[in-house]
């Protein structure tokens, strides 16, 4: 089996965390900068964010959309990234070694995305719930 074939799978799970990734990345830009941003006192920045940047608008605005799909592209992610840790590794050297950085990239950039819906969670949905 050439290495090309034996990591693939390892490579598609780091596409796929790194979409993940992307995904929960709107879930900050949606609900934590803003947030963020008036607590600081930077108001007026965000105005001048959210003129040039409409599109902020429209995340805010549909953020069931916007965890849903987060949500969705992490479980996809983490099921992935599980069922890869028992792939076996080419018996290479190189290549193993290879399969092994694949694995703690995709764990990492997970982790990562895990973090920031929870962090776009807590501002768009729990801090709310608090403050009111």
């Amino acid at each position: 089996m050439s290495d090309v074939v034996a990591n693939a799978p390892l490579k598609r799970n780091v596409g796929v965390a790194a979409l993940a990734l992307l995904a929960s990345t709107g879930t900050l830009v949606c609900c934590v900068l803003p947030a963020v941003m008036v607590a600081l006192g930077a108001g007026a920045a965000l105005a001048g964010l959210v003129t040039a940047v409409p599109q902020l608008i429209w995340l805010s605005e549909h953020k069931a959309l916007v965890f849903g799909t987060a949500t969705v592209m992490l479980a996809l992610s983490g099921a992935m990234t599980w069922r890869a840790r028992s792939l076996p590794c080419p018996a290479d050297p190189a290549a193993a070694a290879a399969c092994r950085r694949l694995r703690a990239v995709s764990a990492v950039l997970w982790w990562f995305a895990l973090v920031a819906v929870a962090t776009g969670a807590a501002f768009a949905f729990v801090l709310p719930k608090l403050m009111a």
